[in-house]
């Protein structure tokens, strides 16, 4: 009987959700055509029209979300955050719920998050065209064998990027990007070798391309730690409410001329990024481990002495 209601309680919450959508949708649309005038002026207030559209939207996705379940909220590091500075933002990636989760604790405080997306998300009815409309980038990366087979396309990926985030520069915008590049499961983390106890390898290609293209204007990185402490969650057990308790840790680093550089053709900058990316995930590892209530396993240094990685 309790898990019956707990999946009524999941296809109310998705139909609530489905509604919300259809309804801000019915705005967004309509207005968005307007960005047709190639005028920067009047696209830079038509983008923040959009982007006003879209936390309402979010707003009412909480409010939702509020009145299905009751949830422990434990979250640290959003008191010095602003909406007038530009961010990017990386986290650990479990399940769809982690967008949630970052939409939750962060709209209102810093600039709208724009997700990077897989080019054939864009097809996702509603959705992809609501993204599509709100300037998030899509992406398509293309593998070594692929690009043997296809050199013609060597670079497109990149210049994808940078188109993408030349749209960023005229009002302040929060880039979003999970680096370890798909959601966590035991079977990724054991196929991978990854040497974190908690995450999976981290990518550093998405958000080195954005430092190259618009680095000069990053304010902040925020490093967002999300745990759910009572077991692996889907997002199917976060929508039938069996998620009670999230926590949540933010840590902002400030943006250096260290991380200002040519991440696509200059070897030294992109090595010595990814290995300060590789420092980083070693610290969410054992911050993982911490919010769980588990011993600290070593030390971040020898920790991170111990085990090897090879990012790409």
């Amino acid at each position: 009987m309790k898990k019956f209601k707990e999946n009524i309680t999941g296809v109310a919450t998705v139909l609530l959700l489905a509604l919300n959508t259809l309804f801000w949708a019915s705005f967004l649309f309509p207005i968005a055509v307007l960005k047709i005038i190639p005028i920067r002026i009047w696209r830079t207030l038509i983008n923040k029209s959009l982007d006003t559209i879209a936390c309402c939207w979010i707003y009412c996705n909480n409010a939702g979300l509020k009145m299905t379940r009751s949830i422990t909220w434990d979250v640290s590091g959003i008191e010095n955050l602003s909406k007038k500075s530009w961010y990017i933002v990386i986290a650990n990636h479990q399940s769809w719920t982690d967008i949630v989760v970052l939409q939750k604790i962060l709209t209102g405080k810093i600039p709208f998050l724009k997700f990077f997306l897989k080019k054939e998300l864009i097809w996702v009815p509603v959705l992809g065209l609501a993204w599509w409309a709100l300037d998030f980038p899509f992406m398509r990366r293309y593998s070594q064998s692929f690009l043997l087979k296809h050199p013609h396309l060597k670079g497109k990926d990149i210049e994808v990027t940078k188109k993408a985030c030349q749209k960023f520069k005229y009002i302040p915008v929060s880039i979003m990007n999970f680096v370890e590049g798909t959601r966590f499961t035991p079977e990724k983390h054991a196929n991978q070798e990854s040497p974190y106890k908690n995450l999976l390898k981290p990518k550093s290609g998405g958000i080195g391309f954005v430092f190259s293209t618009m680095g000069n204007m990053i304010t902040s990185i925020l490093d967002v730690t999300i745990v759910y402490p009572q077991r692996r969650m889907s997002f199917w057990d976060f929508l039938c409410g069996r998620v009670n308790i999230i926590k949540v840790h933010i840590e902002e680093i400030p943006v250096t001329d260290d991380f200002v550089g040519d991440y696509v053709d200059d070897p030294v900058f992109k090595n010595k990024f990814q290995q300060w990316l590789n420092d980083l995930w070693y610290e969410k590892d054992i911050r993982i481990n911490m919010m769980k209530g588990k011993t600290l396993p070593l030390s971040v240094k020898s920790y991170a002495e111990d085990e090897a990685i090879i990012i790409n």
